[in-house]
């Protein structure tokens, strides 16, 4: 499939397994790839499971990339944001299987799903934006809006605090904590499970139910490109 992301179809389960460097960064090909996946797990009707390498599921957008041009960063955001949008109107479920840490755009990783599970430790998740001298873009504040918990959302968006993760659970990040030897197979029992509804039915309800985020969405994406501009 990709050197960046394996993909591993069993049982109408297709796990998507990010590897790009030490902080599994987002570049423009992860992006893509994580777009073929997705492509394929579609045809392949499964439900999704994504997770990263052991510690850490994604530190973010690639730096390199960010401090390349504003165009190259503007363009990275927006292809991000995209990617976030299809995935929380995905027709299949999507799990996160998070193996550490999830920062920046390995957060809203999470929030564009629709099970998350994290691991035990020493792990930070959380958007750290404004702690790094970035302000917060449109797309990613709806994103969050939505999702977080309203006592974490000015917190977590704002004042840029981070979570452990059973933290992150309390504040809407995760919905799951468990040891890190039984992520993977409390995943597959996640997936399992939902394999025993109709997928026609979660596809219908989920649109329903996202609908205003996902309108939110469509304006911010365009508002981030002119805005960033």
């Amino acid at each position: 499939m990709s050197d960046l992301i394996s993909y591993q179809l069993d049982d109408g389960i297709a796990t998507l397994t990010l590897s790009n460097g030490k902080v599994n960064a987002i570049s423009p090909d992860v992006i893509a790839a994580f777009n073929a996946a997705f492509d394929r797990a579609e045809q392949d009707k499964a439900i999704v499971i994504i997770t990263g390498q052991p510690g850490i599921l994604s530190g973010g957008y690639d730096l390199k990339v960010m401090t390349s041009g504003p165009q190259n960063a503007i363009n990275l955001v927006a292809a991000g944001s995209t990617l976030a949008r299809r995935m929380l109107a995905h027709p299949f479920p999507i799990i996160v299987a998070c193996p550490g840490h999830a920062v920046a755009k390995g957060a809203f990783i999470l929030l564009s799903s629709d099970y998350r599970i994290g691991v035990e430790g020493a792990f930070t998740i959380g958007l750290n934006e404004v702690q790094i001298g970035m302000t917060m873009h449109h797309a990613g504040i709806e994103l969050a809006r939505d999702r977080l918990r309203k006592s974490a959302f000015h917190r977590s968006v704002i004042n840029g605090e981070m979570f452990d993760p059973q933290g992150a659970v309390d504040a809407g990040f995760l919905d799951k904590v468990v040891p890190a030897e039984q992520l993977h197979e409390t995943a597959l029992a996640v997936a399992k499970q939902m394999k025993k509804i109709n997928m026609t039915a979660h596809r219908n309800t989920k649109l329903k139910v996202r609908k205003g985020l996902l309108d939110a969405l469509d304006a911010a994406i365009e508002q981030d490109k002119q805005h960033l501009g």
